[in-house]
């Protein structure tokens, strides 16, 4: 499919750079300075990364099982409802470990994200109610482009899923969160 002239929405390329893996591997040092020249921006940029480890390091793995309050295990698969949290990041681990490296390479361990929640007024199945609550602001863009020609790179639009806080999961088509608007204050 690659080698056709048809447009693929994304290019095999594109499609790989939201996986978790190579999130992962962008956030190791020296690697954004690949793809960009200016320096303030890969700081900048960085300070926007969560922590992303392959679970082959036993000191994180220690340090994961020791507190894991602060760690998020996730499948190496796209989709949400799959994610480990809180005392089951150590049950899991231990059991991965037991299983060997087949089992723990197909996992990362991420640092646990604790954003400040908010009073908000939440509408499901016609009925108001209010919670503390938490949301996730998504940027689409739209990137096409023939061979190293660039046709369209812009901003298209945006989402904010909007969920309790305390609600691990965040999927609008699972019923843990309501999509939403964003109001700037």
């Amino acid at each position: 499919m690659e080698q056709s002239s048809a447009i693929k929405c994304p290019s095999i390329s594109y499609h790989l750079v939201g996986t978790k893996k190579i999130q992962q591997e962008l956030a190791k040092p020296n690697v954004l300075e690949r793809f960009l020249e200016n320096k303030d921006d890969v700081e900048k940029l960085r300070k926007c990364f969560a922590g992303l480890w392959s679970l082959d390091d036993a000191r994180l793995l220690q340090e994961a099982m020791e507190r894991p309050e602060l760690f998020v295990l996730k499948p190496q698969r796209e989709g949400g409802g799959n994610n480990t949290y809180g005392d089951n990041v150590r049950e899991t681990l231990i059991k991965l470990q037991k299983e060997g490296s087949d089992g723990l390479a197909a996992y990362i361990l991420m640092q646990r994200i604790f954003p400040t929640d908010s009073s908000a007024f939440l509408v499901r199945d016609g009925i108001c109610h209010q919670d503390l609550a938490i949301s996730e602001l998504g940027i689409y863009g739209a990137y096409l482009r023939n061979k190293e020609k660039v046709i369209v790179n812009n901003q298209c639009g945006y989402l904010v899923r909007t969920k309790v806080s305390s609600s691990n999961e965040g999927g609008v088509a699972a019923g843990f969160a309501v999509l939403d608007s964003i109001y700037l204050t």
